[in-house]
């Protein structure tokens, strides 16, 4: 491809199929990190719960699940503001605001995040108290010296993202931060040293800070002004040239900076960013909110097993975020330019792409749910139905798609927010109803109805701007394929040579060659191979 349609693929201005290549690019990139650091966080859980006590592993599960919570909550809507701010910039051939936006976002953050960790240190006492166990004080101090770490590195790989720069997140964040902590939660295991998870976990949160911030100083010095486009690690495809050649129109309506013209206001930015932040603690409620609802309702003991049970919607996460996170950009540009017809192109590939990343992990799951959760050791079968429960949620949410993003990416962040909040509503309720009495697999019914309403509202919000369905060929024919090869072919394995390893495991490979071949064959129709 040359010069010109490579800037163009970037703009959005060559058609409907141009805008895929950029993110194609990325979501590569994105894959390839989510695939290693799934197993790495599957690896971690299996090595707490296995090496550790149900009560032991519960409470370092839910001194985690507070930490990550207070990390949404002190980052302020800050990472999504820059990836917005910052790809709109890049659209349009302000990349040297870059540095000033930084410091704009960081600085109220920062501060977020050290107020934060002072309230973990004071209210240890009283949170462990709620908890039922003494020993997570000291969890919760250890934990809070490194909320500001988690904030920096959030923020820095955000930024790193908006100029199509996924290696840095993938390098950092998917496999560096948790390949250190599993070495170090294995080797507490060895020393049976328990007072020391927290340490393990938390600590690595300061080296990927200082990686993602020294990955983030590459990336701009490269995208300086005179250093043409090409240059620097994240540079990608669309550089600050393009709105020279392809001039764009101003942004969609509602959307906050649409003339693209004048530095960013800090009333700009954080316009957009506090709703998001407070979308985003409702997202992390939602996620992590149950395992402390589990462990309030339920004991340690159920938190531990919840967590466990879980754990593949985490692993799944992961290849939605490869995409997610290639994606977000590119949807904050055609916005930008109006472009509606690329929306809805990306909208129904990403859709696609979701179900043939995720699809074959939850039907592979569902089916084989009581190996998987001897996976944690004993004590654990009883998340199986939870596990059951979960995958099935997760499927259909595959199936609805990235209209939450493409809603953010409009600007339209109240009713993001809106919709969140609602999601963590449904989710609470559906937990203080059925936890007491169906422990984690309640919480898993209640984490499957938060994300239903959070999926299914903004296909309904969005129809006055921009129709978007996930009915089409391209999502049929990835759904198709999954349920072939990672639900038909394992249910007939088991059926046919009733059960065992290895039955599961030659299904399991035949349904992985299988489905690549298929998603490789219908390439085109997948939104693949797009054409610039």
């Amino acid at each position: 491809m040359t010069d010109t349609a490579d800037r163009r693929d970037a703009g959005g201005t060559a058609g409907p199929g141009a805008g895929l290549r950029p993110v194609l690019r990325g979501g590569v990139v994105n894959m390839a990190g989510a695939v290693v650091g799934a197993g790495l966080n599957l690896l971690l859980i299996v090595a707490i719960t296995r090496a550790f006590s149900q009560e032991t592993a519960g409470l370092l599960f839910s001194a985690t699940s507070v930490f990550l919570i207070a990390a949404v909550v002190a980052n302020l809507g800050a990472p999504d503001g820059l990836v917005y701010f910052i790809a709109r910039m890049r659209v349009f051939g302000r990349p040297g605001g870059v540095p000033r936006l930084l410091r704009l976002a960081m600085g109220p953050a920062v501060c977020a995040a050290c107020v934060l960790a002072g309230a973990l240190l004071v209210f240890a006492e009283p949170m462990a108290g709620a908890l039922g166990s003494g020993e997570a004080a000291a969890y919760l101090r250890l934990l809070a010296v490194f909320l500001p770490f988690a904030v920096l590195t959030d923020s820095a790989l955000a930024a790193a993202r908006a100029h199509h720069d996924m290696a840095g997140t993938v390098l950092v964040d998917r496999v560096g931060r948790p390949l250190a902590q599993l070495g170090l939660v294995a080797g507490i295991a060895v020393t049976g040293s328990a007072g020391l998870l927290a340490l393990a976990w938390a600590g690595p949160y300061l080296p990927a800070a200082a990686l993602a911030w020294f990955w983030l100083g590459r990336i701009l010095r490269g995208a300086r002004p005179g250093a043409g486009p090409g240059h620097g690690p994240g540079a990608g495809a669309d550089r600050g040239d393009q709105a020279r050649e392809d001039p764009a129109p101003a942004g969609g309506a509602g959307a906050p900076g649409a003339a693209g013209a004048e530095p960013v206001a800090a009333r700009e930015f954080w316009t957009f960013a506090l709703p998001r932040a407070l979308g985003g603690l409702a997202q992390m409620g939602v996620q992590r909110g149950g395992v402390v609802l589990v462990a309030l309702l339920s004991g340690l003991a159920g938190a531990a097993v919840f967590t466990a049970a879980t754990r593949v919607m985490v692993v799944g996460q992961f290849g939605t975020q490869a995409v997610l996170f290639a994606a977000q950009p590119r949807f904050a540009e055609q916005v930008a330019t109006g472009d509606h017809e690329g929306i809805r192109s990306l909208y129904r590939a990403g859709t696609a792409w979701l179900l043939c990343v995720t699809g074959p992990l939850y039907l592979s799951v569902l089916v084989f749910a009581p190996e998987v959760m001897r996976l944690f050791g004993p004590g654990y079968a009883e998340g199986a139905t939870a596990l059951v429960v979960v995958c099935a949620g997760q499927l259909l949410g595959s199936v609805l798609g990235m209209g939450d993003l493409i809603l953010t990416m409009t600007g339209r962040t109240g009713l993001n927010l809106l919709n969140n909040m609602l999601s963590l509503a449904a989710n609470v309720a559906v937990c203080v109803a059925l936890v007491p009495w169906a422990g984690a697999t309640g919480a898993a019914v209640a984490l499957v109805a938060a994300v239903l309403v959070r999926k299914a509202l903004p296909l309904w919000q969005l129809r006055s701007q921009v129709v978007l369905h996930p009915f089409g060929r391209p999502v049929a024919a990835a759904a198709l394929s999954a349920v072939l090869w990672f639900g038909a072919l394992p249910l007939l394995a088991d059926a046919v040579a009733g059960g065992g390893f290895a039955a599961a495991a030659a299904a399991l490979t035949a349904g992985v060659l299988g489905h690549a071949a298929t998603v490789w064959s219908l390439r085109g129709l997948l939104g693949l191979r797009p054409r610039g």
